[in-house]
Order: C-alpha cells, then sequence, then structure tokens
C-alpha cells in the first residue's frame, strides 16, 4: 500500500508499505478519507507537540473513515463492506482511568498520527472492532471522517453541560468551533455567539445557524453577551481571557483550543462569579451520538470541506490552510 510518511519538518514522503493485517478482535480498513488537523499541520511543521516529540517517520492523520475489508481472529462486529467512522485511539482497558469511564485519559493511549504510532495518512488501517463504528449510507466519506472532529465538540458541550435554554459563546471559528457551536444547538442551547477575526468562518457560522461577531472590527465587551458556557475553541490566550471577563455567574468555561502552554486567568472574575473552568482532551463514548447527530441532520458536517488532496498531495492539504484564508477543512482521500 501506499503511505504519506513525515521524515522531518516540512518533508512528507509517499512510500510503499507493506499492507497491515489484522490481529485478534482487529478489523482492516480500506481508508476513504481523512480530515486534516491543527495537530497534523503542527507536527509537520514543528516536529513535536509538547512531550509527543516525531524522533522517527510518522504516518499523519487521525480522522479516518474507511470500509471493512477484512476481520481478524476473534472480530465478529461488521459484516465486510460495512462503512466506518474510525475512533483512532486504542486504551488499554485496564488503567484506573479506563475502569473509571475515562478512557481519553488513558495514559497508554495508541493514539492515530502522535508518535510513535501511525495514522490514517495511508491507503489501509487497522482498529480494535469496537473503535470502527458503523455509519449510514446517508453520511458521506467525508462526513463519516468529520465524526472525530464533532466528537472534540461533544465531548466540550458535555463538560460544560450545555442544556436547553443555555447561551453559549464560542470563540474561534475553525473546524472546532463550528462543531461544537452545532453540537451546543443539537444540546438545545438556544443563544450561540460564534467569534473570529476570518469573514469567510464567520460566514459559515451563520449559515450554519449561530450568532456571530468580528472581533477585528468590535469588541466583545461592547457586544453586552454574558454566556452561560464558554467554548473556548481559538487557543488564543488574549481571546480567552476576554472571553471569561464577559462569563454570566456560575458559568462553565470548557478550554478547547491549544495554542499556548499557558495563558493568563483573570482570577478575580472567575472568583467572583464561581466560574468553573475545565480543560479538555479528546473524547470518550461520544461516536453513537455524534453520528446519530449527522445523520439525522441536526449537525452538517460536509459544508466544512472546502478541499480534496490525493495521498500524494498530503504536505498540499497541510499547507492549505496559509494560503487560503477561506479554508475550513481539508480532506485527503487516500485512494486517490
Amino acid at each position: 500500500m501506499r503511505a504519506a510518511v513525515l521524515h522531518g519538518v516540512g518533508k512528507i514522503v509517499l512510500e510503499e508499505r507493506p499492507q497491515p493485517v489484522p490481529g485478534p478482535r482487529e478489523v482492516l480498513v480500506r481508508v476513504a478519507s481523512v480530515g486534516t488537523c491543527g495537530s497534523d499541520v503542527h507536527y509537520y511543521e514543528h516536529g513535536r507537540i509538547g512531550d509527543f516529540v516525531v524522533d522517527s517517520p510518522l504516518v499523519l492523520g487521525h480522522e479516518p473513515s474507511g470500509t471493512v475489508v477484512a476481520a481478524g481472529p476473534g472480530a465478529s462486529r461488521h459484516r465486510l463492506g460495512q462503512r466506518v467512522s474510525l475512533e483512532p485511539g486504542v486504551p488499554d482497558f485496564t488503567c484506573p482511568q479506563c475502569r473509571a469511564g475515562r478512557y481519553n485519559l488513558c495514559p497508554r493511549m495508541r493514539f492515530f498520527g502522535t508518535p510513535p504510532i501511525d495514522g490514517a495518512f495511508r491507503e489501509y488501517v487497522v482498529l480494535r472492532e469496537e473503535f470502527a463504528h458503523p455509519v449510514p449510507d446517508s453520511l458521506s466519506d467525508d462526513a463519516a471522517a468529520l465524526i472525530e472532529p464533532l466528537s472534540v465538540g461533544l465531548w466540550a458541550c458535555r463538560k460544560a453541560r450545555v442544556g436547553p435554554g443555555a447561551r453559549v459563546l464560542v470563540t474561534g471559528a475553525g473546524p472546532v468551533g463550528l462543531l461544537s457551536m452545532q453540537a451546543a444547538r443539537a444540546f438545545g442551547a438556544t443563544d450561540v455567539l460564534v467569534t473570529d477575526v476570518n469573514p469567510a468562518r464567520l460566514r459559515l457560522a451563520r449559515e450554519l445557524g449561530a450568532a456571530t461577531l468580528d472581533v477585528r472590527e468590535n469588541r466583545l465587551a461592547d457586544a453586552a453577551y454574558e454566556p452561560d458556557v464558554l467554548l473556548e475553541c481559538s487557543g488564543h490566550p488574549a481571546a480567552t481571557g476576554q472571553a471569561i471577563r464577559e462569563m454570566g455567574r456560575a458559568g462553565r468555561v470548557v478550554l478547547v483550543g491549544m495554542g499556548a502552554d499557558e495563558i493568563p486567568l483573570p482570577l478575580n472574575h472567575v472568583q467572583r462569579r464561581e466560574l468553573e473552568v475545565t480543560g479538555t482532551f479528546r473524547y470518550a463514548n461520544t461516536w453513537p451520538q455524534a453520528i446519530a447527530l449527522a445523520a439525522s441532520g441536526r449537525v452538517d458536517l460536509d459544508p466544512l470541506v472546502t478541499g480534496h488532496y490525493g495521498l500524494a498531495q498530503v504536505e498540499d492539504a497541510l499547507t492549505a490552510g496559509a494560503r487560503d484564508p477561506e479554508l475550513v477543512k481539508a480532506v485527503v482521500r487516500p485512494q486517490e
């Protein structure tokens, strides 16, 4: 099979590799679509994210969909030909976090495209069968791939306890921000405001049902918007601080975006208003709900896809955002 392999900062090489063989309770999946993520771009540009360092050739890509084409010993959940969305991390199932249901915090998680685990910018992958989730034919291959970033948004909304009537502020209209906004509306939020500096992304947010604020031209403080929930998806330290200052009493702040190792925190505001501030890391048990929301039309995934690339064009996909200010989500199709 072919694989697009990161061989160092700014260097992707298209290679021929042996097709993987599914082991016990694993399935072999022919990859159809893979969304590109900011973390993929960061590994490409810097070779590391925090403590995760690329010190040997690595296949990136952790937002895949595809079709089950073979099953290993004991795997019985899927028929051959079943279309699936892949949850790209397999925990150890035995640690205290896994036993408590927080498998996203498993210290021995094997996550696609995170050193040293190869990801999905290749023609075939293997995965534990329970992490290959069947999708209906009404979902496109691209939409099935975007179940992964939708899961990030769903997890953030669960952490924030978004419910009917909630007023939600989403800072950052990138893919995760746009999907967090849609998830919040699906959870019953009736008033959702999205902020960004990119007119094209704000336009898409409006088309998907949110109110918007261009913070290049307008101050959030002047908007007189006091949310119950902040889903901070920009990763920008200044935007985070400004948004926290607008929170209503007993509000919940969920930090989703990753832009800096440290940020200033308006502690006086947090204390006086008894705000809850929490981080979020990936997701757990979100795929069935995410697939159901997408299949029902309550969340619209396909409009986020603004470019397609073949496997030989992975480098172009990872650098597209720097060239095109209207890019939202680039998708790689490994069979092309």
